[in-house]
């Protein structure tokens, strides 16, 4: 579990592409990782990642096909930049939001302004994501916890202020740039508590009667 306040800007140092996925090393740059171990999670670009090995400037984790399908990570170059934040502690302060780091999809930057020291940025979500999204709501971009300031159609507007710009990534930003986009969790869940009825004869309607006899639910 994360907060969506980003401690670091590392980069991807080695990418080592396996028969069905793959592995990277992610340079930590100033994120102390002292207290971290083998088996932990630090959350990279918005990525809940696995530390498979930890090296003396950063550590190795290990990406399924899934992780690499469903986010940006398929486009990642040797040097990418990438936000970084550890696991949360119970001690934490949640200066965010409550974030898995399970990336429900990805965006598209089309237009950013400055505004003062800030920089208003609009990002296109897709159809499907835009039902769990609200006005000053928070959503997870590339791993930074940030607020919804208005929505328009399937375009969120966002304003990211001084200090996110200095210690983040989205300082690059672009015009036709992918994110890694994670909803607010509390979203997710109140969805299915909504539509519980409809996901239970969904469940059932895709399950053999010969299934349902053999562990005997019917008989």
């Amino acid at each position: 579990m994360f907060t969506g306040i980003i401690e670091s800007i590392g980069n991807i140092g080695s990418i080592i592409r396996h028969n069905e996925d793959l592995s990277i090393v992610v340079n930590t740059n100033n994120l102390d990782i002292s207290d971290v171990n083998i088996g932990d999670s630090i959350a990279t670009n918005g990525v809940c990642l696995t530390v498979s090995n930890l090296l003396p400037s950063g550590f190795t984790a290990d990406l399924s096909l899934e992780t690499y399908k469903r986010t940006t990570f398929h486009s990642y170059r040797i040097g990418q930049e990438v936000n970084l934040e550890k696991a949360m502690l119970p001690t934490t302060r949640l200066g965010g939001h409550l974030v898995s780091g399970h990336v429900d999809g990805v965006g598209e930057v089309i237009e950013f302004k400055r505004n003062g020291r800030a920089i208003n940025i609009w990002i296109m979500v897709t159809t499907q994501l835009k039902k769990y999204l609200s006005k000053k709501g928070s959503i997870t971009i590339d791993g930074i916890s940030l607020t919804i300031n208005a929505i328009y159609q399937n375009v969120i507007k966002l304003t990211i202020v001084p200090h996110t710009l200095a210690n983040t990534n989205i300082v690059n930003i672009d015009v036709n740039k992918k994110v890694n986009i994670e909803i607010d969790m509390m979203a997710r869940y109140l969805e299915k508590l909504i539509n519980v009825d409809r996901y239970e004869s969904e469940k059932s309607s895709t399950v053999s009667t010969d299934l349902l006899e053999r562990y005997g639910f019917i008989s």
